[in-house]
């Protein structure tokens, strides 16, 4: 986390030009840390370079040390690229280096990152091997017929029904997805879109979910009933039926759309529609009962209310929205996997083909990893090609090195409950990474 600090420093450094504040290398101009922002800002980042690279020589005579070739490499990258990183710094500080010297710094910087990340993840793979059998399965296993008593009784009732047509829309998706497309609007606008704006593009949201999450459940209702974490949904249940359920989920998508387009504009509902096709139909129907991948690729459902908000905003779609959505699509699979890991047999009873079903909980383990580091570096280019400040770049590193201690903590204790935790921290982590854009775009 050390590195991935730097790099977030980095980012930050450049974009508030404090390189003008400390033109001399390694001094700074014979300031002081302290003696105004911009000098505090260049000394923090030089400062910490001098401490990364520390850890980076040290990962590095440990990674040796363990005789593994693909660690040894991992881990030597970042080692022979930091002297070269330095270089680079130092010219950029003393020379006002053009803009393309600055993003080749950056670059090198995530490069070096993401060697460390590699690193991590084979030598956690190598230290904690899985203790029970963790065979993939070539193809999913049979599927049983949930017995009859097992499956709940649909329960009357107003508000039993009620609760039901409720429950059709997901709203436990919903508080995250309208974060981001709230997140998005900000980078956008700050504080000068109208409200109007700000609550229909939410409430189109919302009203969007509700109809994506209905129809999934209308389209998984036979494999809800199999699994016993989804035996009691409404439509397993036989609480609500087929029809009204259709027509529920058609009158939730045909008022997103028209919100969208009457109270925000033309763009956010054509992307709106995107959204309710791509998660109820080719998400649902096409990716998760065939590919080990659905979640990957899935990640895109989850990234387009980044491109809703900016949409919303400003009638088009700007690289600040891109990089948003790639946050969220990388922190997809960081995210569920967890949860698939949790209920990897609830999965295999239901027939899909989820990772740690198909290849296995160490690769699985492993993956999440990868999609952490890939989350963590997709955040810094934000950090990079918009104005945010020291909230996000703190908020990051914290949260991000709370997420990495759980995911660390899965891979040594290989249970169900670790498993939740880390997927509680990934939450954590992109609740409180979206807070911290609004604030810093609204207030600082």
């Amino acid at each position: 986390m050390g590195a991935y600090l730097l790099v977030i420093a980095g980012a930050t450094t450049a974009l508030t030009d404090a390189t003008a504040a400390c033109s001399t290398w390694p001094a700074c101009n014979g300031g002081y840390p302290f003696t105004g922002a911009a000098v505090t800002i260049a000394w923090t980042h030089r400062l910490l370079a001098a401490l990364v690279g520390v850890g980076v020589l040290a990962s590095a005579v440990v990674g040796w040390r363990t005789g593994s070739t693909r660690i040894r490499t991992a881990l030597g990258i970042p080692a022979v690229l930091y002297p070269v990183q330095i270089g680079i710094g130092a010219v950029v500080a003393t020379t006002g280096a053009p803009p393309m010297v600055s993003a080749l710094h950056l670059l090198i910087g995530t490069a070096i990152f993401g060697g460390l990340l590699l690193g991590l993840a084979w030598s956690l793979e190598r230290r904690f091997p899985t203790r029970e059998r963790d065979e993939p399965l070539t193809k999913s296993p049979p599927t049983e017929a949930t017995p009859e008593s097992a499956t709940p009784r649909p329960t009357g009732g107003l508000r039993a029904t009620l609760g039901a047509y409720y429950s059709l829309m997901k709203p436990r998706l919903m508080w995250l997805l309208c974060l981001v497309a709230a997140a998005a609007m900000t980078l956008a606008a700050g504080p000068n879109l109208p409200v109007v704006t700000i609550v229909a593009t939410l409430l189109g949201g919302v009203l969007a979910i509700g109809a994506s999450g209905t129809f999934n459940h209308v389209l998984e209702r036979d494999v809800d009933q199999r699994m016993k974490r989804t035996a009691d949904r409404p439509l397993a249940t036989e609480i609500v039926p087929v029809s009204h359920a259709l027509a529920f989920g058609a009158l939730l998508g045909l008022a997103s759309l028209g919100t969208f387009y009457v109270f925000v504009n033309a763009l956010a509902a054509l992307l709106g529609l995107t959204a309710i096709v791509f998660y109820s139909v080719i998400y649902t129907l096409v990716l998760k009962p065939n590919t080990v991948q659905n979640t990957v690729i899935g990640g895109a459902a989850g990234a387009l209310p980044a491109l809703i908000g900016w949409a919303a905003a400003t009638g088009e779609i700007g690289l600040p929205a891109l990089v948003l959505a790639g946050v969220i699509f990388c922190w997809t699979p960081a995210h569920f996997y967890n949860l698939a890991l949790a209920y990897k047999d609830d999965y295999a009873r239901g027939g899909f083909p989820m990772m740690p079903v198909v290849r296995g909980e160490r690769l699985t383990r492993k993956h999440i990893v990868y999609y952490l580091g890939a989350t963590l570096i997709a955040a810094s280019l934000l950090a990079a090609v918009d104005t945010l400040g020291w909230l996000f770049a703190a908020t990051s590193v914290v949260f991000g090195a709370i997420f990495l201690r759980e995911v660390m903590a899965l891979h040594r204790e290989q249970t169900r409950e670790a498993a939740m935790r880390s997927f509680h921290a990934s939450n954590a982590y992109l609740g409180a990474l979206l807070f911290a854009i609004i604030v810093d775009a609204l207030v600082l």
